[in-house]
């Protein structure tokens, strides 16, 4: 995933970390110069879905145009350990079903 807070805003006229942190502040998310610099410029490590809510809410987005999937980053299988893999498997073994009393099941 990508972070794209400054982007979002940018396109609804919020230059400044500030403005945006102040924004936030008259919705309800206190958030420290530290913390709203690391949004603005970084990428989070993580943040809370009700930040990301009212993040959304300010800037007026969906969260689709603050966090882009970026699908074609994840590491792909390599095809010759799939195949090696496939072939190494073993049958499944058959699990055949016990009373909980000791007691045995009927012959089938």
């Amino acid at each position: 995933m990508r972070w794209n807070l400054r982007l979002a805003a940018a396109n609804r006229g919020i230059w400044q970390a500030s403005d945006l942190q102040r924004l936030l502040a008259e919705r309800g998310l206190v958030i420290s110069a530290g913390k709203m610099s690391h949004l603005w410029s970084g990428q989070p490590a993580s943040i809370k879905l009700a930040d990301l809510d009212v993040i959304c809410a300010v800037l007026g987005c969906e969260v689709g145009e603050v966090l882009i999937p970026e699908p074609e980053k994840l590491p792909q299988p390599d095809s010759t350990e799939a195949e090696q893999a496939t072939a190494n498997e073993r049958p499944t073994p058959r699990v055949l079903p016990r009373r909980r009393d000791g007691r045995s099941l009927p012959p089938t």
